[in-house]
Order: C-alpha cells, then sequence, then structure tokens
C-alpha cells in the first residue's frame, strides 16, 4: 500500500516522544530557506552505526541539504544518539522524527513527508556517502530536467577495517533491464515529484521495496542515469539477511510482479499470483518460472556475490588471527629451545598459515558483469 499525501499513513508518529522535534531542528524548519536535497536516513537498532552514517552526510562536498533521521520505534538509543549528534551540530539543518516501528518503508515515507528538499537521496543508518555522492548527483539532475533518479556504483564494505571493499559495477540504466534484475540500489537521488507521483514506498513489503519503487518510477515514465563511480557504501554485516533475501528472491519478484502488472506479460502475472496464492503448487521450480523471472533468480546478483566473496575472506582472516594468537601462546611460554629455534623470525612470519594466499585472492574484486 503507497500512501504518500501525508505523514500520519506511514506509521503512527510519536511526536510526543522527546525528540521528535528537536530543538534546532524545529528553528530551521520555520525560519531556514529549503534546501536542494533531503537525505532520509531511517534507524532500527543500529544506533551504534548512525553516528558513521551521519558523518558521511555532514562531510558532503555540496553543504544545500538537511537531514531527517527516522527513529522507527528503535529499541537501542538511536534517539539519544541522534540527539546528541543534533546539539554537536546546531548549524547544521538536522531533525529527529520518532515513530512507533512500522518497517524501513513506512519510516522513509514518514522523513520524506516532513523533508521539504526537492530532491531526495534515501539512507539507511548503516551505510554511508562518499564525500562528493550529493555534488555529483545533484548535478546530474540539474543538468537535464528529463532525468529523474542519479543512480551510482557500489562499494561493499564491512565492520572490520582491514578488510578491503569492493567496488560493485554496475549496468547503465534500461528499463527493460530493471525488471529482470535491481540495477540500481536504494540510496539513489531523485526528484521529489518522483515519490510523490508513486505514492511513495510500499508499506507492506519487508523486502524488496526498493526494487519495487524503481519500478513504479518506471512505470509512470521516469528514467534514469547512471554514475560509473562508488559514491554509496553498503554495509555487509555478515548478518545473513542478504542471503535471506537471495533465498526469498522469487516470493518477492512476484509480489512485485502483482504490484505492476501492465509491466510484465500475461504468463508472469499468472506465475506470480500461484506463488502469491493461498496454496502456491511447484511454480517456484525453475522449469516452472518464466524466462524474465528466471533470469534474475539464476544470475545471482552481483551484489550478493560479492558479500559472500567479503563473508569468505572475512572467516579466512579469522582463522589466521586464530593461528596467530595460538602461536604467540606458545612463544610466551614456550622452551629455550622454542625460543631457540624461531630466532630471528616474527611470530607472524613463522605462524603464517598456508591459506594467507587465498586471503588475498578472495578480498579481490571479482569479475564484473
Amino acid at each position: 500500500m503507497r500512501t504518500a499525501s501525508t505523514a500520519t499513513g506511514h506509521g503512527p508518529l510519536e511526536t510526543h516522544l522527546p525528540g521528535a522535534a528537536s530543538g534546532s531542528s524545529t528553528e530551521y524548519a520555520e525560519h531556514a530557506p529549503r534546501p536542494a536535497v533531503s537525505v532520509v536516513i531511517p534507524c532500527y537498532g543500529y544506533g551504534r552505526y548512525l553516528p558513521q552514517a551521519v558523518a558521511s552526510v555532514l562531510a558532503q562536498s555540496y553543504e544545500d541539504w538537511e537531514l531527517i533521521v527516522v527513529d522507527d520505534g528503535s529499541p537501542d538509543d538511536t534517539a539519544a544518539v541522534a540527539e546528541a549528534l543534533i546539539a554537536r551540530h546546531p548549524g547544521r539543518r538536522i531533525r529527529l522524527l520518532r515513530q512507533a516501528n512500522a518497517g524501513v518503508s513506512a519510516a522513509r515515507n514518514a522523513g520524506i513527508a516532513v523533508s521539504t528538499g526537492r530532491y531526495v537521496l534515501p539512507l539507511d543508518a548503516d551505510d554511508v556517502i562518499a564525500p562528493t555522492m550529493l555534488e555529483k548527483t545533484v548535478a546530474v539532475l540539474e543538468g537535464d530536467p528529463d532525468i529523474a533518479i542519479a543512480s551510482t556504483d557500489v562499494s561493499a564494505f564491512t565492520d572490520d577495517q582491514d578488510l578491503p571493499s569492493q567496488v560493485l559495477a554496475l549496468p547503465a540504466y534500461d528499463p527493460r533491464l530493471l525488471l529482470r534484475r535491481l540495477i540500481m540500489f536504494y540510496c539513489s537521488l531523485y526528484r521529489r515529484e518522483v515519490w510523490e507521483a508513486v505514492g511513495g514506498y510500499d508499506e507492506e513489503m519487508r523486502a524488496g521495496e526498493d526494487w519495487d519503487f524503481w519500478i513504479a518510477c518506471a512505470e509512470r515514465g521516469f528514467t534514469a542515469h547512471h554514475l560509473h563511480e562508488p559514491l554509496f557504501g553498503a554495509r555487509n554485516k555478515d548478518d545473513g539477511l542478504h542471503v535471506e533475501a537471495a533465498e526469498n528472491d522469487l516470493a518477492v519478484r512476484a509480489r512485485i510482479v502483482a504490484n505492476h502488472p501492465r509491466m510484465f506479460k500475461p504468463v508472469t502475472r499468472a506465475w506470480a499470483q500461484a506463488v502469491l496464492g493461498p496454496s502456491p503448487p511447484d511454480c517456484q521450480d525453475d522449469a516452472r518460472v518464466p524466462d524474465d523471472i528466471l533470469t534474475r533468480a539464476a544470475d545471482m546478483d552481483q551484489f550478493l556475490r560479492a558479500v559472500l566473496s567479503l563473508q569468505r575472506t572475512a572467516r579466512l582472516q579469522h582463522r589466521h588471527i586464530q593461528r596467530l594468537e595460538a602461536a604467540l601462546a606458545r612463544r610466551d611460554g614456550g622452551t629455550a629451545d622454542a625460543d631457540t629455534d624461531t630466532a630471528g623470525t616474527s611470530p607472524v612470519a613463522a605462524a603464517a598459515p598456508a591459506d594467507a594466499a587465498p586471503v588475498a585472492a578472495a578480498a579481490s574484486p571479482g569479475p564484473r558483469g
């Protein structure tokens, strides 16, 4: 269900809660000129990551922005973290909005509804943007009124700063290809009228809501331009969410087909109805999936492949660290003979595992599609 007309349709706003309209945020909303860009950060359980996401916005070379943090009924200290960030940057247009938990789609819709910028950039609390993200994407929209959305390549990273990030090169925008696979990540800059025309994000979708939103944009004739630069940083937390999303890929696609039947062939619409029915048959078997749907399911998207590569790298490095710790323990408690044997050799060199080389190989980006 899309309800972008009023804020009250986006989850129960708890405006009576502390921080629902924090000090400086009220002042800027009433007296400051309308910003060019509204960055909207929904947050649920990621208060620990919020400072890094906000810092990436503060570091932007393009400064005409406002930032709306939406506390989506978070069980952690998200509100307190956001209030501290607002207090620390009184000259910045940062605002905290609080609501009962309603999901990422509802939180995004709520934040966008109260924002005022002519352009919108969604950003999740655990992700970041490069310092020139706004500068370069705003330039795309300012330079061509026929372009409604500006997307970029992605850099996938983990919490381990020793692990290199992986750049994911995405294809140029093609609305036909968009129906077959997700070629734009959620963190793309778009004109406010896009969100208004589409009706916001589908609040009934718990996964794939961004893909559904982009297809709704294409359905209404909006076009996009892709910048082949990794200006968006997506954090891989190794929590299995991406794997879970992949396992539910066909069900998500079926929901998207049902939401936009005019964009798909009759056989695809019939397949989607069967998948979403009360007793879905074996229509999810490869032999029964329409060709345009199977393409995405069989050709796993590049982001998931990079995520799995990062997870393998993290596991290898973890085993490497365990071996190093064991070697150090043996050295510290070893005999004089052991000390003699290892004289002139560092514990790292002595304990270097046989699979040290594959660690480096796994960390390097794979072939780009």
